[in-house]
């Protein structure tokens, strides 16, 4: 589904990527795994277009989407959930969620995607009219992730979706990106949760000073001392 190949970017004169290859199979999750600094985000980033690619390719069933804005991606069927969430804050969670169906492609599934935004996330159903800002952290994420599938995503790009909240919102939250995947959505995870976001995948990669260093499967990584000391810490 998503192929990137060789992928160089970064801020400024700062290259962060240096030759990035990874793969994303439809309706998988595929975990970016690697310490702070790494360039995790920034691959996200430059994947969806908030930052330019320097080199390299991004292909999206097989077409060249290096170059395409976030916009033009959205409509394809990409979205991201960004780390931090950038929600409305004085806004509803109603409104909040509308924000996401602004596409003809959204507008279509609008009735279907919020229904499954509320089956998935009853707890934003309960508060619809409560303001975004006043939500827990853990509210918060969903809405987030809700906001996104109103988009009426293929593909959705995920930035440290458990940041910042307690073990048992984690919890939550893992459990949600596992039922996105029996719901047909294909997931490309970053994250710090080692444990948690492999428990969950099918696919791995290790990043480290912006190369991966290695790519497979969970079990390989799991099972690989080497790796989890050397790059992740554990």
């Amino acid at each position: 589904m998503l192929k990137v190949s060789k992928l160089e970017s970064g801020y400024g004169e700062m290259q962060v990527l240096w030759g990035v290859d990874l793969e994303v199979k439809e309706k998988s999750i595929t975990t970016v795994l690697g310490p702070n600094g790494a360039g995790k985000s920034t691959t996200l980033k430059a994947i969806f277009g908030i930052i330019s690619p320097w080199n390299g390719m991004v292909e999206y069933f097989g077409e060249d989407v290096t170059k395409t804005p976030p916009h033009k991606k959205v409509e394809m069927g990409i979205t991201m959930v960004p780390e931090g969430r950038h929600l409305f804050p004085n806004m509803t969670v109603e409104d909040n969620l509308l924000m996401g169906a602004y596409l003809s492609r959204a507008e279509e599934k609008f009735e279907d995607s919020l229904e499954l935004v509320y089956t998935l996330f009853p707890r934003l159903k309960e508060r619809e009219e409560q303001k975004a800002g006043t939500l827990s952290g853990g509210e918060q994420q969903m809405l987030a992730i809700g906001r996104a599938l109103m988009t009426s995503p293929n593909l959705i790009l995920m930035d440290e979706p458990s940041q910042g909240l307690a073990p048992k919102l984690v919890k939550e939250v893992f459990e949600t990106i596992y039922k996105l995947k029996e719901e047909g959505l294909t997931i490309l995870l970053v994250e710090q949760n080692v444990f948690s976001s492999l428990d969950i995948s099918d696919y791995a990669y290790v990043l480290h000073e912006g190369k991966i260093a290695f790519g497979g499967s969970v079990d390989e990584i799991k099972e690989s001392e080497d790796i989890k000391k050397a790059y992740l810490g554990v």
